[in-house]
Parts: structure tokens; sequence; C-alpha cells
């Protein structure tokens, strides 16, 4: 039962943080990737002032799935970075913390470039 409960949270969140997209998209004149900048944004600022913690703690997985929840990771990256290395670890905090995903991003993208014959909208 607990596990269900688990992923019914996650459902709800990442589903209110999609629904929250779609308006945006529907709703106002704002671009797909002016949307985008607006959520890493928000979970950068949310996390920064430590807000998006507890949507985390909510909603596990759909909250860290998202784009917000990068704009988290960065931000928890950052605040660790600087305590330990001061005001350097700002400037590589969030890139060491997303490390990870983002060369995964890149080598999942590169990797089915590979497997399947890109092509250009006509």
């Amino acid at each position: 039962m607990e596990t269900f409960l688990e992923y019914a949270r996650a459902f709800l969140c990442g589903g209110i943080l999609c629904l929250i997209g779609q308006i945006l998209i529907d709703k106002t004149a704002l671009t797909p990737a002016k949307i985008l900048v607006v959520y890493v944004v928000s979970g950068v600022v949310l996390g920064g002032v430590g807000l998006y913690q507890y949507v985390v703690d909510f909603g596990g997985a759909g909250a860290t799935v998202p784009l917000t929840g990068f704009g988290f990771l960065l931000a928890k990256g950052v605040r660790k970075a600087v305590a330990e290395q001061g005001v350097l670890g700002a400037l590589t905090g969030g890139v060491t913390a997303a490390g990870g995903g983002i060369t995964a991003a890149i080598f999942f993208g590169y990797l089915v470039a590979l497997i399947f014959k890109p092509k250009s909208k006509s």
C-alpha cells in the first residue's frame, strides 16, 4: 500500500507540473522554450530558498524528474559547493551536481542519432 501511495504522489506532483506547463502554452504567448526556462529558474529559486525540498519530499520522482527538479539539483549543488569551497563553489557546484545527468543526456542523444537516421523537417 505504501508503494501505491508513493506512485500516486509522484503521479499527482508530476501531473500538476505538466498541467501548469500546458496551461502556460495554451493561455499565454510564451513559447515552449521560454516556459522551459521558467521551469528551470523556478526550480533554482525555490530550491535556493529551501521551498522545493517540501515538494520533493511529497512528490519524489514526480518533483525531481521535470525541469523544475533540474533547477533544484543545480541550486542544491551550488549550496553544497559554496559550503565546501567558498565563492568558487558558486561557479562549479551546479555543473558538478548535474554532471551525470548532462553526460547521460548527451551520450544517449548521440546513441539515438547513430541508431536512427535524423532528418530535417520539410
